[in-house]
């Protein structure tokens, strides 16, 4: 089995049809490949970027991700709040991230740009500074989250009580003030 992969890109590759992987990927492109179901458990990625990857219902207990882009994946129910939290960082670009866990994360500074995110849970999660640029945040859960100057300005369909989470700076959109007003059952016309 090999142990380390370095700038590699591997393309239209099923891992869901290996046995065996890298147990460490840094600097490599993933483009078209399929993940899913996958157990990447205790796995290292650095520096990597996946494109175009379905990592559906993967396993990411103790997964490392160090610098990662995906870019036109399917995430869908991935747990991201089992990965290994030393050094973890990565972007979202045009992502399916529905049913995903983000719980009690520290990742500030995430940027998620037009990804549909819905039925995703950020409880507890640290994400000051954060970018959701044009995302489909439909019933994704933010209850004593850090949205501290957190911009959600041409983001929709989010559900935000000011009173259950920090938002010191945050910014908005006039258009979306029903989302952080629901609850007190206001008609905003």
């Amino acid at each position: 089995m090999a142990k380390y992969t370095v700038d590699a890109t591997i393309k239209n590759i099923n891992f869901s049809e290996k046995e065996e992987y890298s147990e460490e990927y840094e600097n490599c492109d993933f483009i078209d490949c399929n993940f899913a179901g996958c157990n990447l458990s205790n796995l290292t990625f650095e520096d990597c970027t996946f494109e175009n990857c379905d990592l559906s219902n993967v396993q990411l207990n103790n997964t490392a991700f160090k610098n990662i882009h995906f870019k036109s994946c399917k995430l869908t129910g991935a747990q991201f709040d089992t990965c290994n939290t030393f050094l973890l960082e990565f972007q979202f670009t045009s992502c399916i991230l529905n049913y995903s866990s983000f719980y009690a994360l520290k990742t500030p500074e995430t940027n998620f740009a037009g990804c549909t995110i819905t039925e995703a849970d950020f409880t507890d999660t640290n994400l000051e500074k954060a970018v959701f640029e044009n995302c489909d945040l439909s019933g994704s859960t933010f209850v004593n989250t850090n949205l501290q100057k957190t911009d959600f300005r041409s983001s929709i369909n989010f559900s935000i009580d000011p009173e259950q989470n920090k938002l010191s700076g945050a910014r908005f959109s006039l258009e979306s003030l029903p989302g952080l007003l629901h609850k007190y059952d206001i008609i905003i016309e």
